[in-house]
Order: structure tokens, then sequence, then C-alpha cells
């Protein structure tokens, strides 16, 4: 009898029709007419605006705009240009979203968009930093710990030197699950982190002094992870 009854069962699994979940998809953080999902945290009113089909911030003041909502485990796409020689600007991760009234910043993993010609303009007493920092420096930013890849002090600095100079489009693909930051330049990985103090939180663009561009901004969230209600960032109000 039971194994009637186990073969009825399987009969019943076999011929029940699947539930299919469809595979996760990349998804357009801006809806490609205006800046709808985001929100300027500490700048002008004309410190951020959509324009043919790009996010362009004139970099004054200082400060970010972020996501209307709170992200955990993902795959960020990102484009940016900058037009400005030694322009500085970035993408946080895990973000509470809340700046400091310091620096107009708020935490989270920042992962760094510094043109190249930052090394030259920034030389002191005859030394440039090493190349490598200006493009896709990971760390942690208002106490945020983390664990670097390629330490520079607590930082984090790429293996190589990919990103291109101002007036030309640079790609980022970062990779962001239960902790872990790795990051992809111009089609190769060649920087990341680990244990990062902050899991969860909102996605925030940079307004750092100077024009930049950024196109194809695009997430692809994956399942949620483990992340503590102290892993997470507040939510805002």
């Amino acid at each position: 009898m039971k194994r009637i009854a186990l073969a009825g069962f399987v009969a019943l699994l076999i011929s029940a029709p699947l539930i299919a979940q469809a595979p996760p998809q990349f998804q357009n953080l801006f809806n490609g007419t205006d800046l709808s999902g985001w929100k300027n945290i500490n700048g002008d009113p004309d410190t951020w605006a959509w324009r043919d089909g790009k996010v362009i911030t004139t970099g004054q003041p200082i400060g970010v705009m972020c996501t209307e909502k709170m992200y955990e485990n993902f795959v960020l796409h990102v484009e940016w240009m900058h037009l400005v020689a030694g322009g500085n600007s970035g993408v946080f991760l895990w973000s509470n979203a809340d700046p400091s009234p310091k620096n107009r910043l708020p935490d989270g993993i920042e992962v760094q968009m510094l043109d190249l010609e930052w090394v030259k303009l920034n030389a002191r007493d005859g030394k440039e930093p090493p190349i490598a920092y200006v493009h896709g420096e990971v760390f942690g930013v208002g106490g945020v710990k983390i664990v670097p890849d390629n330490p520079r002090g607590e930082r984090s600095m790429s293996f190589e030197n990919r990103v291109l100079g101002k007036g030309q489009w640079n790609t980022y693909d970062v990779v962001a699950v239960d902790g872990v930051v790795k990051l992809s330049v111009n089609g190769k990985f060649v920087n990341g982190i680990s244990q990062a103090a902050r899991r969860k939180g909102y996605l925030c663009l940079e307004a750092e002094g100077s024009e930049i561009h950024f196109r194809h901004v695009r997430l692809l969230e994956l399942p949620p992870g483990m992340a503590t209600a102290e892993q997470t960032a507040p939510e805002r109000k």
C-alpha cells in the first residue's frame, strides 16, 4: 500500500502544473524621461538633470542623489564619463542616504570614479598617487568597516588600471552580495572588498565638484541574503 501511495503522489507531482518563475532581469533605474525614483538629497534644484538619455550633474554643491528604495544583493551596471580634467565622483552602495554636515556625503561603500588627470593635479612633494587609485577604489565611508582585497590603508585599490580619461565612457559592473563587493572596469574584474559591516541600503550617485555624466544605470536584483537589522541602513523618513 505504501508503494501504491508513493507512486500516486509522484504521479500527482508530475501531472500538476509547474509554477515557473521568470528569471531575474536587469531593470533600468531611470525611466528614460526624468529623475523619478531618485531623490535629490542635498543638491541645488539644478545640480542633477536628465538630458539626452543621460543623468548629468554639475557637481555643485557636493552631495548625492539616492534611490527611493533600498537594495541588498544585486548586480549594478553603470556607465560614466567625466567632462573635466581631474573630475571626482562615485557611487555609494548600501548607504544610509543621510549626508554628514561635515563633508555633505552619506555613509556606505563607495566605488570611486576619478578622472586619470587627478593624480597629476593632486601630486604632493613631486610624488603622484598610484594610477590605480583613480579608478575604482572601493572603501567604507562614514564608519562602515570593510576588508580590502588589495589594501591601500583601509581602502582597496584596483589591481590594474583600465579606466579611460575625460570625454570617454567607462563601464562599471558591480556585484554586491552578502557584504562582498566585486568591481569590473571596462570588462575585467580588478577590485573588491569583503565583510562589509553594511549589507543593505540605498544607492547614491555623487556630485563632487565637477560635471560628470551617467548612462545605462541598470540593476539586477538578486535574492535576499541574511542582512541583520544592524547591517541594514535605517529607512529614510
